[in-house]
C-alpha cells in the first residue's frame, strides 16, 4: 500500500499531467480561432500554475504548510476546482458549441469526443488529488 507521501507525489504529477494537456489543448485551440481564455497572459499564468501547484503537492514545505494552507487542505481545493473544471468540459462533452476541431495532422476531430478524452483525464487528476487529500492518514 503507498505511503501517504506517495499519494501526494502520484497527486502533484497527475495534475502535471493534466496541467500540460490542458495548456497544451488550449494553446492548439486559441491558435485554431476557438476561444479559451483571455489571450497569451492566460497561458503564462496557466504555465506558472502547472509548475507550482504539482511542486507545492510533491513536498512538505513548512512556511507553506504554517502561512497558506496545509497540503491536505491545498489538495482539497484543487479537488474541488478541478471537479467544476470537469463540469465545464462535462458540458462540452453534451453540448459541444462547436462541431469538430481540425487536427495538426489532417481530418477532424468532433468537438464532443475531444471533449469526452479530456473529461476522463480531469476525473482521473481528480481522483488521485482526491486520494491524497482524503485518504486515511498513517
Amino acid at each position: 500500500m503507498a505511503t501517504r507521501e506517495e499519494w501526494f507525489r502520484q497527486a502533484a504529477w497527475a495534475y502535471f499531467i493534466y496541467g500540460v494537456i490542458y495548456l497544451l489543448g488550449g494553446w492548439y485551440l486559441y491558435k485554431q480561432g476557438i476561444s479559451v481564455g483571455q489571450g497569451r497572459g492566460w497561458f503564462v499564468a496557466g504555465t506558472l500554475i502547472v509548475i507550482v501547484f504539482p511542486l507545492l503537492l510533491s513536498r512538505d514545505f513548512s512556511w507553506f504548510d504554517r502561512w497558506v494552507v496545509t497540503r491536505r487542505d491545498f489538495a482539497r481545493i484543487l479537488t474541488v476546482l478541478v471537479a467544476v473544471r470537469a463540469y465545464a468540459v462535462g458540458k462540452i462533452m453534451l453540448k459541444p458549441t462547436i462541431p469538430s476541431v481540425p487536427l495538426p495532422w489532417g481530418g477532424d476531430l468532433p468537438m464532443s469526443l475531444g471533449a469526452g478524452l479530456f473529461f476522463l483525464i480531469t476525473l482521473a487528476a481528480m481522483a488521485m488529488l482526491s486520494r491524497a487529500a482524503w485518504g486515511h492518514r498513517e
